[in-house]
């Protein structure tokens, strides 16, 4: 992993630890890990939201480097704490990634204060706060002894004992059976899990989980939000996946096969691959820490607002727009510039930024001998319309040339590798891109046609006229 920085927030008297990646002065992404782990639970996608977000991932008072909080652990105190932080750090509404019990903190955060949030993305979330059997048969010891108040003596003093059985039954209780995490991200994870101290604010957080049941609320929700769940998930289990789908339809839900409770890691690039969809991520790409510059950053979010308008921008929300911007390569061309030949064999597609483009054409031509003594203005193309499509699609000759017009053209390529890494990248961004030229080319079909009738219209009057023979044009 590439470096990143780390350091602490005060939140009144609380210190939070965090790590951080991507550009200040950015949106905000906060990453919120779950029960027992620290931020590194939500590394896999550190990184790549540093694409588009300054980054940042923390540790929960009481997990990781972050003291504990004073008062008794909650997931509305855990909430009302991150809302300070982000009224502290951030100039507008935050985009939470939670992970587990993160997840449920990002929930109940945003049921809180929706003005705060702006997107989530939740990674096996805690729903009901009811977990699975096989993690309530080895936790319920330490619980107990919290709830019956038996003091932090015992707790600490078992401990030792209460670990060494999360080391052993960690694995298949939260790890697909073909699960593709790495041997140093298990251990890693398996040493936020014993980390010592933590005894007392898991026991809190197992009870306070129990004590905020979102079942009958996820409806209230209005928040965009994307849901992530492993399809063997043994920690959080599927039945919460159940209540959010009746309960939020609204939910981007996805399951995940070969993955349990950490997606994230056991599945990382699926899970990358659907969270640079929902967030409009400029690289389809999952390689990491590759922030984009603020000058790119700029001219894809331009060309994203152009695409509104555009023939393959219709209905497009604003994250696929800012994708399939992040695809374009951006071409200026000088009045009379020659954009491309008939004839020719190209994968591009054009779609007019700027200015228009004149479209010529040898009328006598049906083959690919191009004969630049007889051929025609046909048309102009205005901004935001397609062409070149056709040849992108099959590979073949262009069947026009394409000369800039007057004022000169600025036009976004779109070649046809990087159409097929979008749609394989993203399918629902590539089926409405897909659909969205198939309806332009049928708008462009049908215009020509009724031109043709017109002009045979015509023939025919003039034919009648004159008292001819109809003519067979």
């Amino acid at each position: 992993m590439e470096p990143y920085t780390e350091g602490t927030f005060s939140v009144g008297n609380q210190e939070i630890h965090y790590v951080e990646a991507g550009k200040k002065g950015r949106q905000i992404a906060l990453l919120i890990h779950g029960w027992s782990s620290s931020w590194y639970a939500t590394s896999p996608l550190l990184g790549q939201l540093a694409q588009r977000f300054h980054v940042i991932a923390i540790d929960l008072p009481g997990y990781g480097q972050s003291p504990p909080l004073e008062e008794t652990t909650t997931i509305p105190g855990y909430a009302e704490l991150l809302a300070k932080l982000i009224g502290q750090i951030s100039d507008g509404p935050v985009v939470l990634v939670g992970h587990s019990m993160g997840g449920m903190i990002s929930l109940t955060l945003a049921l809180a204060h929706p003005v705060l949030v702006e997107r989530m993305v939740l990674l096996s979330p805690t729903i009901s706060g009811r977990l699975s059997t096989a993690i309530n048969l080895f936790i319920s010891p330490i619980t107990m002894m919290e709830r019956f108040g038996l003091g932090s003596l015992v707790v600490t003093s078992t401990e030792r004992a209460f670990v060494g059985l999360t080391d052993r039954l960690m694995r298949p209780v939260s790890f697909a059976e073909r699960t593709g995490i790495t041997e140093a991200d298990y251990e890693r994870l398996r040493m936020d899990a014993r980390r010592p101290g933590q005894g007392r604010v898991r026991a809190e957080c197992y009870r306070a989980m129990l004590e905020n049941d979102l079942s009958g609320r996820l409806s209230q929700i209005e928040t965009p939000s994307l849901v992530i769940w492993g399809a063997e998930d043994n920690t959080v289990p599927l039945r919460d996946a159940g209540v959010v789908d009746d309960e939020w339809p609204a939910a981007d839900l996805r399951i995940l096969p070969k993955a349990g409770h950490w997606p994230q890691f056991e599945a990382p690039d699926t899970t990358r691959r659907m969270v640079a969809a929902f967030l409009g991520l400029p690289l389809h790409s999952s390689a990491l820490f590759k922030p984009v510059e603020e000058d790119e950053l700029a001219q894809i979010n331009e060309i994203a607002q152009f695409l509104v308008n555009s023939d393959v921008g219709s209905d497009l929300t604003l994250p696929q727009r800012t994708r399939l911007a992040a695809q374009c390569q951006v071409r200026v061309f000088e009045p009379g510039d020659v954009i491309a030949e008939a004839a020719t064999i190209s994968d591009e597609l054009f779609i007019i930024q700027k200015g228009y483009v004149e479209v010529w054409k040898d009328p006598d031509s049906n083959s690919d001998n191009h004969n630049h003594e007889k051929i025609e203005h046909v048309a102009n193309l205005r901004a935001g319309q397609i062409t070149g499509e056709l040849a992108m699609l099959d590979r073949g000759t262009r069947s026009a040339d394409l000369i800039a017009g007057g004022e000169g053209a600025t036009l976004l390529a779109l070649s046809r590798e990087r159409l097929r890494a979008l749609v394989e990248d993203d399918s629902e961004l590539g089926a409405r891109f897909l659909w969205n030229m198939s309806m332009a080319m049928s708008t462009r079909v049908r215009f020509v046609l009724w031109q043709l009738n017109q002009e045979r219209k015509g023939v025919a009057e003039q034919d009648a006229a004159f008292g001819r023979l109809p003519s067979r044009r």
